[in-house]
């Protein structure tokens, strides 16, 4: 653990000269250092974590070619069911998930971004009108602000404002993840969720990995143990459940020789801002159908994929998430009545056991299920962007 950093992680905390710095390194590598995201040293900011869907990839062609030009993220970070959502992007950058978005929510919905660096908010506010006629929006329903993540109330963010909460690979670039978590379900409302893809590593990083600029400013330096993760969520109130999760290839000689054996995962995380469940009924989910781009079936996470009206059986947690978040319309949500392992047709639950919650395990059966990477970053494959 980190001399100035004495929380739940090495990176969940540093003392605030500290703090500073990589503040002042961060807002130097991507506004001065990268003009596109070809100018990385390393594909953790463009991991693509699975093949986008053709209605986003049509949303996708609608973005200026600039905005798309300095775009870095290591995920996809539209989550189901965005119509007339107000949203916020954490660390929106240029402003590319923040204009497909905008889209996605509609003239009735709202989509915030904030960065801290004037470069990039700088391109992103300039295309604001570009948009809206590209989407026949008669008033904008985006907005971009100046200012720190880990601080939204000092950029006039209030309490209880958002239904959804996103973030494309920038939460490691922050010193203190907690606050930003901590900050993020002060201004979700109560059901809402924070929907967001990071860089994770499979353990401690010691300092002389994380005080190295060109690390942290690639996200790998600021990157923290998954299992802290859980950790901070669980401190601040949420519900975590993982979705999806890819390896990361460093491919640089140098900056592979700092690493050394340390491994790293681009991974996509959902974090609710509901109560805990205090009943120990079994649930079993069938799915209505109607969302946009997922009308026969919904991937909810890692562990539930549900089917246009399949029954299937949930464990307790995502029961309550399922009830208490926006998915509670189009989803049938009952207690089990018999005991559907035994009888045809049903879904045997799965224990909590069985629940996939580290990355690392969860890359694994993916890469072994499609052994063949993903050259060239977000936009490199066929059916790829």
């Amino acid at each position: 653990m980190s001399e100035c950093c004495k929380q739940t992680s090495a990176a969940a905390s540093c003392c605030n000269s500290q703090g500073q710095d990589i503040h002042k390194n961060v807002k130097e590598y991507y506004g001065k250092h990268l003009k596109k995201s070809e100018d990385l040293k390393t594909p953790a900011c463009v991991t693509p974590v699975c093949t986008l869907p053709k209605f986003i990839r049509d949303t996708l062609t609608d973005v200026h070619e600039e905005v798309t030009s300095r775009y870095y993220g290591c995920g996809l970070v539209l989550p189901e069911l965005l119509k007339n959502s107000w949203i916020l992007d954490l660390g929106c950058g240029s402003g590319q998930d923040c204009y497909m978005l905008s889209k996605l929510v509609g003239e009735k919905g709202h989509v915030t971004g904030i960065d801290m660096t004037d470069e990039q908010i700088e391109v992103a506010k300039k295309y604001i009108d570009y948009h809206m006629q590209k989407f026949g929006f008669q008033q904008p329903n985006v907005d971009f602000v100046h200012g720190y993540i880990e601080k939204l109330g000092d950029a006039g963010l209030k309490n209880n404002t958002y239904d959804i909460i996103v973030s494309n690979c920038v939460v490691n670039l922050v010193p203190d993840k907690k606050t930003v978590l901590e900050e993020a379900y002060r201004v979700l409302k109560d059901g809402g969720e924070m929907y967001f893809s990071d860089v994770y590593v499979n353990a401690d990083l010691p300092s002389e990995i994380r005080k190295n600029k060109v690390l942290w400013g690639e996200c790998l330096g600021g990157a923290i143990w998954w299992k802290d993760l859980f950790k901070i969520a669980e401190d601040v109130g949420f519900r975590t459940r993982l979705v999806t999760a890819r390896y990361i290839t460093v491919n640089n000689k140098e900056l592979e020789s700092i690493v050394g054996d340390y491994r790293f995962v681009s991974a996509t995380f959902r974090l609710f801002k509901i109560p805990r469940s205090r009943t120990k009924e079994r649930y079993q989910v069938i799915y209505n159908g109607g969302i946009p781009g997922h009308t026969e079936e919904m991937h909810f996470d890692a562990n539930f994929t549900f089917k246009k009206g399949e029954e299937v059986e949930v464990d307790v947690e995502t029961a309550n998430i399922l009830k208490n978040s926006r998915f509670v319309d189009v989803l049938l949500i009952q207690p089990v009545k018999e005991d559907l392992s035994t009888t045809s047709g049903g879904c045997c639950p799965k224990n909590s056991k069985d629940i996939i919650i580290d990355p690392f395990i969860l890359a694994e059966q993916l890469k072994a299920k499609n052994p063949t990477p993903i050259p060239g970053g977000c936009c490199g494959a066929k059916d790829c962007c």
